[in-house]
């Protein structure tokens, strides 16, 4: 029955689905979708609303939390204040003498 199959996609959790999209761990999926709340000063967006605006936006790679944050601002999916950018670690390697 295709009832039980409905049932049974309502029940993946949004970091399942952002684990499973960009191939990565499904802790780390919680760590992103957890970052990207944490990017607002006091409203946080839930789970399922990011995972939303996420494949509404068709993104091919994934981006940081703090860029997922400002588009969901830019686009008014929510429209609440943004904390401080994270700082921009650079990898030694990705530096040229």
């Amino acid at each position: 029955m295709r009832i039980g199959y409905n049932n049974a996609m309502d029940k993946i959790k949004p970091f399942e689905k952002i684990a499973s999209q960009f191939q990565i761990s499904k802790e780390s999926a919680k760590f992103f979708l957890n970052h990207v709340q944490k990017s607002f000063k006091t409203e946080k967006p839930s789970h399922k609303l990011i995972l939303q605006f996420m494949e509404e936006q068709k993104f091919e790679f994934l981006l940081t939390p703090y860029e997922v944050a400002e588009l969901m601002n830019e686009k008014g999916v929510w429209a609440y204040d943004l904390g401080t950018a994270p700082p921009i670690i650079v990898d030694d390697e990705d530096i040229e003498e």
